[in-house]
C-alpha cells in the first residue's frame, strides 16, 4: 500500500490482516497488544489494528491450524495470550505472498503510464 498522508490511519484490505498477522508472528510469539504495536510500528503508524477486528482474526488463524496460542505472564505481569505461527502457518503465509505479489504486479501494469 502507498503511504497515507501523515496522520491518516488506512483501512486494510480484506484478508490482508492475516497476512500481517502471520508475518508478525515469523519473529517471535507475541500477545495480541504486542502484534498490533508491531504491524503500527513498522507501518510507521498508518495501520492501526483493533481489538475488534485483530482477536476475531486470531480466533480465524487458530480454527485453521495456522496459528497456536498460549498462557503466559506479560512484560506487565498480567496474563497474556501468545500467539505462535505453526508450519502450515508458514506454508500459508508464502501462498498469500505469492498471491499478492501477483496483485500487486497487475495494478502496477494497470497503473504504469507510458
Amino acid at each position: 500500500m502507498a503511504p497515507a498522508p501523515k496522520g491518516t490511519k488506512t483501512e486494510l484490505l480484506r484478508g490482508t490482516l492475516d497476512l500481517l498477522i502471520l508475518q508478525t508472528l515469523t519473529i517471535r510469539p507475541l500477545h495480541g497488544y504486542g502484534i498490533a504495536q508491531h504491524i503500527a510500528r513498522l507501518s510507521n503508524q498508518t495501520l492501526s489494528v483493533e481489538q475488534g477486528s485483530l482477536y476475531p482474526a486470531l480466533e480465524r488463524l487458530q480454527a485453521r491450524g495456522w496459528v497456536t496460542s498460549r498462557w503466559g505472564p506479560s512484560p506487565t505481569g498480567r496474563r497474556a495470550r501468545y500467539y505462535t505461527i505453526t508450519r502450515s502457518g508458514r506454508r500459508q503465509l508464502g501462498e498469500e505472498i505469492s498471491a499478492l505479489d501477483a496483485v500487486f504486479l497487475a495494478i502496477n501494469r494497470v497503473l504504469r503510464r507510458a
